[in-house]
């Protein structure tokens, strides 16, 4: 299914990244991965491309696809992955302006960055697949990260639109839900909460991402009990509300350090 496919994934140092790319490798693509700092040595390591870009920055992934184009040819997928988390402090709304600033730019707008240069070519020629690592805070809520938890529904929401908006055009979006998954994004992280529902390997959320492209499903739930609680939420919206507020008071502040995925 995916073999000569070329994949471009975002991220990809470790954690969920790396563990994507070693999918779609060990399925016979053509994979590129990027990392706003150097990713050579995984490059090497797992045998992927390997190419600088800050989702950041518009023009630097402007650059990263241009770049793995020329490399690889067209683009047949492409993994918005990287992401960062970062804490409230003590209140919602808590740090710093440029802290919620980089969650929303990284987040959401490295998606953005990307489907505005590859939709008019992906319509154009009637395909492409656009994978976008969210979480289960997009769909539910993140304990202590505000930010994380807007920015992360902005990003299923996103998302959702590729989806919508371009789905009668031949592309395809899939979103990536999951819980805890081991990667330097949760290093540090408490891990009581996490423990309750397990705490994957990357290789566990690729497995599912592959499951979900072959059963040509949009989500994709890594941790199954996250789709059971995103329909408790939808059928009692007041009760899961109460049931975030107890879990607030039992766990407190759960979320890991800031860092990039």
């Amino acid at each position: 299914m995916f073999e000569g496919k070329v994949v471009a994934i975002t991220g990809a140092t470790g954690g969920i990244g790396r563990g994507i790319a070693e999918m779609f490798l060990a399925e016979g693509a053509k994979v590129a991965i990027s990392d706003y700092k150097t990713c050579e040595t995984t490059g090497k390591e797992i045998g992927a491309s390997a190419y600088i870009c800050d989702v950041s920055v518009e023009s630097s992934v402007q650059k990263f696809i241009s770049d793995v184009e020329a490399d690889l040819g067209e683009i047949d997928i492409y993994v918005s992955n990287a992401g960062v988390g970062d804490g409230n402090g003590r209140y919602v709304g808590g740090g710093s302006n440029e802290g919620w600033q980089r969650s929303w730019d990284i987040n959401v707008m490295g998606s953005v960055y990307a489907a505005r240069d590859l939709m008019p070519k992906w319509v154009e020629r009637g395909s492409g697949r656009f994978v976008i690592t969210a979480s289960a805070a997009g769909l539910l809520n993140q304990i202590g990260s505000a930010s994380y938890s807007c920015t992360k529904h902005a990003a299923v929401s996103f998302a959702e639109s590729i989806q919508i908006e371009h789905g009668a055009n031949g592309i395809k979006a899939n979103c990536i839900c999951p819980q805890y998954v081991r990667s330097a994004l949760t290093e540090g992280m408490a891990m009581a909460e996490s423990s309750k529902d397990g705490f994957l390997e990357p290789k566990d959320v690729a497995d599912a991402l592959k499951a979900s492209i072959e059963k040509d499903e949009f989500y994709v739930f890594s941790h199954p009990i996250v789709h059971e609680y995103f329909k408790h939420r939808a059928h009692a919206p007041d009760e899961y509300l109460q049931g975030m507020g107890k879990l607030k008071q039992k766990v407190g502040r759960p979320f890991g350090k800031p860092k990039s995925t």
